[in-house]
């Protein structure tokens, strides 16, 4: 199945039916008079976040959803039925966009959420809600109201507790094959990853989630090699594993062009907490070996860890101090909602 994670899509909610014009005419019946129902409502557009799902794939061979026109109004005072609604089962972490890619509409984060995009017209009413003791007979009914209608952007954004970035054929995709069981595409040239890829890593008898993006280059925000919008995927992260490739010509240099990658991009990324880790350890001699951690200590304000995923060396200590930061970050937010939850939970008899 091949990853999709933006699309362009046309919804339009169902048109409401109309009312009906009718009289009652019946042969020894006394007292007759207008009896035309109502139309009904016409459905409505509703996005609801899935479980099961983590591409958008869907819409990249459909592009239209239209909900039906509720039902007419009947004689004998029969009122038309609601028309079902269009339901779009969209990934955790998919955001609804306007036209223009920038209005956010709703952000779906948790699996069941649901939210209406485009609401149904109503339906019209019939000529006998218009009777009266001054017109007896009307002779009219109100059509159905129009559905809303609106072409919008789905953006999935994966919602995972820790983030890989660095340049291309830095080691990424090969550390997440080491310590979980996603299966990437690993081979030795530049830019072998060409979508996100998520993997599980249980550590010390806890797990955490691991994205992997595509690299990115110098000038990526300008749209140098694949770009910058796989840095998406890596916003909702509670903190990014920075690999330096470590046979790389300077590696505070390589440090340096994603820290301007990041921080040309914004969104909080550049603020985010950061792990540094030198990759590829055991391809270097002693001698390069400390000249690069030298470089990168520089770069980086900070002792960055040693790793070699072929080898296994340093990759535990990485996987636990990005334990701790999503620890810390997760115990913040429950705290920051605690409050909340007390001060609402009042005493009841």
């Amino acid at each position: 199945m091949k990853f999709l994670d933006q699309a362009k899509i046309y919804v339009k909610a169902g048109d409401g039916g109309g009312g009906a014009v009718s009289f009652r005419r019946e042969k020894f019946i006394e007292f007759g008079g207008p009896d035309g129902g109502d139309g009904g409502r016409g459905g409505n557009v509703i996005a609801e976040c899935a479980d099961g799902l983590n591409t958008l794939i869907d819409y990249r061979y459909q592009q239209h959803f239209k909900a039906r026109t509720g039902v007419h109004g009947m004689g004998r005072n029969r009122a038309g039925a609601n028309s079902p609604d269009v339901v779009l089962k969209v990934p955790q972490g998919t955001q609804i966009l306007e036209e223009d890619g920038e209005t956010l509409i709703a952000d779906l984060t948790e699996v069941g959420q649901r939210v209406t995009i485009c609401k149904g017209g109503n339906g019209g009413f019939g000529n006998a809600y218009f009777k009266s003791s001054t017109n007896q007979a009307p002779r009219h009914a109100n059509p159905g109201l129009p559905g809303e209608e609106k072409t919008i952007w789905l953006r999935l954004k994966l919602i995972a507790d820790a983030g890989l970035v660095g340049l291309p054929n830095a080691g990424k995709s090969t550390f997440l094959a080491t310590v979980t069981a996603a299966k990437p595409k690993i081979a030795d040239y530049p830019f072998t990853t060409l979508h996100p890829g998520l993997g599980v890593v249980r550590v010390d008898g806890r797990e955490f989630v691991l994205a992997d993006i595509p690299g990115l280059i110098e000038g990526a925000h300008e749209g140098h090699g694949l770009g910058d919008r796989f840095l998406g995927h890596v916003e909702r992260c509670r903190v990014l594993l920075h690999l330096v490739e470590g046979t790389s010509e300077h590696a505070g240099k390589a440090y340096k062009v994603i820290r301007g990658e990041l921080e040309a991009y914004g969104q909080g990324l550049a603020d985010k907490p950061e792990v540094v880790a030198l990759s590829k350890a055991d391809a270097l001699s002693p001698e390069v070996l400390k000249e690069q951690v030298a470089r990168l200590k520089r770069a980086a304000k900070r002792k960055p860890l040693v790793l070699s995923s072929v080898s296994g060396e340093g990759v535990r200590e990485a996987l636990r101090q990005l334990q701790e930061v999503i620890d810390a970050a997760r115990a913040a937010e429950g705290a920051a909602v605690r409050p909340v939850l007390e001060k609402n939970d009042t005493w009841r008899p």
